[in-house]
Formats: C-alpha cells, sequence, structure tokens
C-alpha cells in the first residue's frame, strides 16, 4: 500500500467523527441532551410503518423524544433507576439485547426442511384425545394426592368393564373444562400436552384407554381418539415447532458456554420435589 493511500485512510479515520456530526445535525437539545437529526429521522420512519390512525409528522415525533428525555431525567431524579423493580426490568432489556447482539446471525441462518418437520412429526405425531381429570393442586396435602388417585384408579375399573362408556364418565367425573364435551381436548401438538400426557399415549391406537397418568395438573384417564395423518398437518405450525427447537438448541450451547467461565454453587437440596405433608 502506497505511503499516500494509507495517509488518505488514516486522514479519514482521524476526521471521521467531525465528518458525521456535520452530516448529523442537532435538532433539539433538552436540559443538555442532544438529539440528532439520525435519531429524528429513525423514529419517524418507525412511526410511519407502526402508526396507521394518526397524521405522522417530524414535530409530533420530535415531541415525543423530548418528552421521552424529560420523562427519564425525572425518573432518575426521584431514584427510579435505583429501584428493584425497574432494575430488574432494566436487566431484561439488557439481557435480551446482549443474546440478540450474540445469536442474532446464528439464530438467522436457521433453516427447517419438509423433510426435517416429516422426521419430527413421526417421532411426535399430533393426536386427538378426550380425558378424565382428578385433580391435584400445585401444593398438594398427601391423603388429597391419595384421594385423587384412588378415585382414578376407581373410575378406570370401571372403565375396563365399560369402555364405551368413556363420554359419560368424563362428563360425571372429570374436573376438567372438557367435562361438557365428554372431555374432548380435540387435536393437539405434542408440544401442547404434558410430557407424561404424550408419552401414555404415543403409538397407541384409537380408542384404547390409559391407566391413570399422573402430570402436574393431576390424574389423567386418557382415550386416544383419533392420530393425524402427516398429509394433513399444519406445515406452517410445524415448521414454527422445528425451528423453536433448534433456536433452543442454539440458546442451550451459548448459555451452556458462559456457564464453562462462571463460578456457580447451586444448593441442590432446593431442588427436589416437594413432598406432600
Amino acid at each position: 500500500m502506497s505511503r499516500r493511500i494509507t495517509t488518505a485512510l488514516l486522514a479519514s479515520l482521524l476526521f471521521a467523527p467531525t465528518t458525521f456530526s456535520q452530516e448529523d445535525p442537532v435538532v433539539a437539545t433538552v436540559n443538555g441532551v442532544e438529539i440528532n437529526k439520525s435519531e429524528l429521522d429513525k423514529a419517524f420512519y418507525q412511526n410511519t410503518l407502526y402508526v396507521s390512525d394518526k397524521v405522522v409528522t417530524k414535530e409530533k415525533v420530535l415531541k415525543d423524544l423530548m418528552n421521552k428525555i424529560l420523562g427519564i431525567q425525572k425518573a432518575k431524579k426521584a431514584g427510579l433507576d435505583k429501584d428493584p423493580v425497574v432494575k430488574s426490568k432494566m436487566e431484561d432489556v439488557l439481557y435480551h439485547a446482549q443474546i440478540s447482539a450474540d445469536l442474532e446471525g446464528e439464530l438467522k441462518k436457521i433453516e427447517v426442511t419438509d423433510e426435517e418437520v416429516k422426521k419430527y412429526y413421526s417421532e411426535h405425531p399430533e393426536y386427538r384425545t378426550a380425558h378424565i381429570l382428578f385433580r391435584v393442586k400445585a401444593a398438594p396435602q398427601k391423603n388429597e394426592v391419595l384421594a385423587a388417585q384412588e378415585q382414578a384408579l376407581k373410575v378406570y375399573q370401571l372403565l375396563k368393564k365399560s369402555p364405551d362408556k368413556f363420554g359419560e364418565m368424563a362428563s360425571r367425573y372429570s374436573q376438567s373444562a372438557t367435562a361438557p364435551n365428554g372431555g374432548d381436548m380435540g387435536f393437539q401438538p405434542a408440544v401442547r400436552m404434558a410430557p407424561e400426557y404424550f408419552q401414555a399415549i404415543k403409538g397407541k391406537p384409537n380408542d384404547f384407554i390409559t391407566p391413570p397418568v399422573r402430570t402436574q395438573f393431576g390424574y389423567h384417564i386418557i382415550k386416544v381418539l383419533a392420530k393425524k395423518d402427516f398429509d394433513t398437518i399444519n406445515m406452517g405450525q410445524y415448521k414454527k415447532i422445528v425451528y423453536d427447537r433448534k433456536r433452543d438448541k442454539v440458546l442451550e450451547d451459548y448459555f451452556a458456554g458462559l456457564r464453562k467461565g462462571a463460578d456457580i454453587k447451586i444448593q441442590t437440596k432446593y431442588l427436589k420435589p416437594d413432598q406432600p405433608k
């Protein structure tokens, strides 16, 4: 590289800030805080995209920017930036901003093919089910768990003798909102089911009735009503499901890397499930 070109490049770097400030003039100043033309133009453009029921003018957008600065200044004077709730929200913004900065490019590269959807669906088919739910609250007493389990087993024994009365039993015993419809849950992707619920019906034929299955909601007796053919699924919905799985893998790998370099101590005794009292 010639000395003349090197000198020219160095000069352009040295004088870039001055040139930038000349090309991006200050439109307004609010208690010493400057609003540049580029900031105004960006806010104006965003408003024209998202505000459809009002006339957007630069004067109105500038006023909004000034109001924002005044509001932030007043909040800082009041010490709101030190308020625990506000700090938590600010940390959430920083958290998502850092993830976006680190992973935006990688997430944009994620692609989902029809073959990937087909493979996923072969392992996670969509079922239509009905269920009879015996609820167990989040922090139950031991006798409440046993009572729900006992009632579920009792009804299951009745269904073994009269499986055609499932809808009637659901209407009578189920504590789910679906009880009036005979427990019919309709078709649901596997991701919308509790893992234990899906595993209990996976691979089972139509009209199969499961023994009581425990989930976080309580005990379910489940009947398989139908399985949806791959050709009839909502391809867009399942591409989104597969995309989300790939995205979650990227995020998990990212945070696994962060955890490797962090000093983390965990008290595992507090992670055990609460036992019924």
